[in-house]
């Protein structure tokens, strides 16, 4: 499937705060924060139309209770892909994907991830978000980088992903020398 890069659709966080609600449901007691992360929770940024969602567990005690109910919701659980305290999960109808409570029409196409509050994964996800959403000549930046690697990687996500990790790294180190906080790796 072609990587494509569109503009920033207000839409975005509505449909995230719809799904957000049925988590918190669905994770009451369990979930301690869910987040939007990823290039479609800045306002103004270019992206792939994918959600990116992070749900926040107070530790890794709380993921078997979480795995149990995201599956009551439709989701099954990937395991971490080789990254630390990030746990992927899928919808298992992924093309017209709406969990069971949820009446409304299919969810977006989105990536969900439970992480432990103490993640490195999710503070770089968060740290990033938030610098982006403070710094809008860096979103701007960032928005040309994607298009430009979109064009050049055209359906090779593994190597657009690494691509724009170089910049990634320098703003997450920017950021930490703004913040006096030593970036995650």
């Amino acid at each position: 499937m072609p990587i494509v890069i569109v503009p920033y659709d207000p839409r975005w966080p509505l449909a995230f705060q719809a799904m957000a609600q049925v988590y918190a449901r669905a994770l009451e007691g369990v979930a301690i924060a869910i987040e939007h992360v990823g290039s479609t929770s800045v306002p103004g940024l270019a992206a792939k139309p994918i959600l990116d969602i992070d749900i926040v567990i107070p530790s890794r005690a709380a993921l078997s209770e979480t795995i149990v109910r995201l599956a009551a919701l439709g989701y099954r659980h990937q395991g971490d892909l080789g990254i630390s305290d990030r746990e992927a999960f899928v919808a298992r109808d992924e093309d017209s994907y709406r969990p069971c409570e949820d009446g409304g029409g299919p969810w977006p196409e989105h990536h969900l991830y439970v992480c432990p509050a103490t993640s490195r994964e999710l503070h770089r996800h968060l740290g990033f978000r938030d610098w982006l959403r403070s710094h809008p000549g860096v979103a701007a930046e960032y928005a040309r980088l994607k298009k430009k690697l979109a064009a050049i990687h055209g359906d090779d996500r593994d190597a657009y992903t690494r691509a724009k990790t170089n910049f990634i790294e320098r703003e997450l180190f920017a950021q930490s020398g703004a913040t006096g906080q030593v970036p995650a790796r």
